[in-house]
């Protein structure tokens, strides 16, 4: 039976939010009398996969024999920084050949501990430089430690072009300057337990700051655990504490968190799998977002799709425009939800007719309805499309992103031209409220975007504004 400590995340069929521990230790004497158990316990609270770590060329041995042995752990080789002087030309031919195992996803972990210096520091440099050499040769992503060397880190990994192979800042302790640094360089940014503890303001402060789809979780156990278990042993099953932190501090579900995890795990380490079931109507918190079409009226560069279609673990690339009978089967009942929204990877009013009859049919059932709209419509039609949505729109959140039509065409390149464009979306801005209840200005916080001067001119079209976190469709 699944123990009662973990019982506060259950899916309505009583299933666990799946989530994948990305950096445990379980090779320790901490595990060795109850090392099933542990994994039991595990999966009964589900724990998807666990990535075991090495620290040195036994560890590192040790991990890959778990990874053989059980069908969820996968394992990383490496020698940590205090382990250094035991890096050589011998232990690189051995990760190297120890690389190649078809379970062995990462080198690591590696990295610099200024810390406890128990190695030279010298000598730390040295083998983080080998390392990462290493991981660039065989192909594989890598796991850095960083203690109270930060600045030294970033350098060494801008130096040694580690972003060609990319990797995880795990357990990460610098601060928001040092994330964005990482982030920059392709890296993603784990987390652990430490963020439940009341003094952690600091790194709960850089989670609500970055974008989750660059976040990873994980116990690092037998160390670090979260406040509940504090000063006891850390198992991988304590990691959900650490996702529904992560939840509180994003306003997030623990679903929410657990996708985009998971994913990011897949998209790191290629082990786990990955949910394409969502592509025309996806979740996030508590409301039922609509993809309805991938066109748009604007070519941003902000604009993630460029590079992917995920938003928030969801994959919204579609292989045709849905109709109204495949939305409505995707959305099921929508009363389940606090609101629908047309939004997705495409300009919704480009489909009007689509969006009032889908519109009509949640407003006979008392649903909420949203569009996230850049504000084009009426040139995109040709006439004021407004009035066609009164009674059938609650809320509509238009897309300023620009305090001037020339800031405007640079950042969002309308298909219509820099002064046609941004005017129409103002006049959209303020029309929309004679017969939509709920109006909101939004900019994007994207660098270059001014967004006290955006909020400025939603104040004078007399309508909210919100900025909004950058790739983030919500």
């Amino acid at each position: 039976m699944r123990p009662d400590f973990l019982g506060a995340t259950k899916l309505l069929n009583n299933q666990l939010h799946l989530l994948v521990d990305s950096h445990a230790h379980l090779d320790g004497k901490q595990f060795a009398h109850d090392l099933d158990e542990t994994i039991e316990r595990a999966t009964a609270n589900g724990i998807s996969h666990i990535l075991t770590i090495g620290c040195d060329l036994e560890s590192s041995a040790k991990s890959i024999a778990m990874a053989e042995k059980y069908e969820n752990i996968f394992a990383a080789v490496g020698v940590h920084p205090h382990d250094a002087t035991e890096i050589n030309d011998s232990a690189l031919a051995k990760l190297r050949s120890m690389l190649r195992h078809p379970k062995v996803v990462a080198l690591g972990e590696l990295g610099l501990d200024y810390y406890r210096d128990r190695s030279p520091r010298e000598i730390q440099r040295s083998a983080f430089r080998e390392q990462i050499r290493l991981a660039k040769e065989i192909g594989k992503p890598i796991i850095v430690h960083d203690r109270d060397a930060h600045e030294e880190v970033v350098q060494i990994l801008k130096e040694e072009n580690a972003s060609a192979v990319g990797g995880v800042l795990h357990c990460f302790s610098g601060d928001l300057n040092m994330a964005q640094q990482c982030l920059d360089l392709g890296f993603y940014l784990s987390f652990t337990g430490t963020i439940t503890y009341p003094k952690n303001d600091a790194v709960r402060e850089i989670i609500k700051e970055i974008p989750i789809d660059r976040m990873l979780v994980e116990t690092d156990c037998p160390y670090l655990s979260p406040q509940k278990f504090r000063g006891k042993r850390n198992e991988p099953a304590y990691v959900r504490y650490t996702a529904e932190k992560m939840a509180e501090i994003k306003g997030l579900t623990i679903d929410d968190v657990a996708r985009v995890t998971n994913r990011n795990c897949h998209n790191l380490f290629g082990f786990g799998s990955v949910d394409q079931s969502s592509k025309i109507a996806y979740q996030i918190r508590d409301s039922l977002y609509l993809n309805i079409t991938n066109r748009c009226t604007n070519s941003c560069i902000f604009c993630a799709k460029f590079s992917n279609f995920v938003v928030k673990g969801h994959e919204l690339h579609l292989d045709h425009e849905p109709s109204v009978a495949e939305i409505k089967q995707v959305i099921g009942d929508p009363t389940r939800y606090a609101e629908i929204v047309f939004c997705g990877y495409g300009e919704p009013l480009l489909r009007l007719d689509i969006v009032k009859e889908i519109s009509r049919w949640l407003k006979n059932q008392g649903v909420t309805v949203r569009i996230n709209s850049d504000g084009q419509a009426n040139l995109v039609h040709g006439h004021n499309i407004l009035p066609e949505l009164a009674g059938l729109i609650d809320a509509i959140s238009i897309s300023l992103n620009a305090p001037n039509s020339e800031n405007y065409h640079h950042l969002c390149r309308s298909t219509f031209g820099a002064q046609k464009s941004y005017q129409a979306v103002k006049e959209f801005l303020q029309q929309a409220g004679q017969y939509i209840p709920d109006v909101t200005a939004t900019a994007v916080s994207y660098p270059g975007i001014d967004i006290a001067a955006c909020e400025q001119v939603a104040r004078e079209l007399g309508v909210k504004f919100r900025a909004r976190e950058y790739n983030e469709l919500g």
